[in-house]
């Protein structure tokens, strides 16, 4: 089962460095209220992901939490 997880790591990895590859010549304009900024699509594409991962640990870590004080009878203060 492992090397299944890792050949699909290495297949996610190899699609993200091909579309960093194809793509790093377009630059797309990112507004900010009033400033802009160019940047590139791959280091954009990059950006989200990392947010998009921030967000999703944070609201993982907040109904863990939320989950355990339900549960255990001497957690909740």
């Amino acid at each position: 089962m492992r090397v299944i997880c890792f050949l699909f790591l290495v297949l996610f990895a190899g699609a993200c460095g091909l579309f960093a590859y194809q793509n790093r010549e377009h630059e797309v304009a990112v507004t900010f209220w009033d400033r802009t900024w160019l940047v590139g699509l791959p280091v954009l594409v990059l950006i989200l992901f990392v947010a998009g991962m921030f967000g999703g640990w944070s609201i993982v870590g907040m109904l863990r939490r939320s989950w355990r004080r339900v549960t255990e009878p001497g957690y909740a203060r």
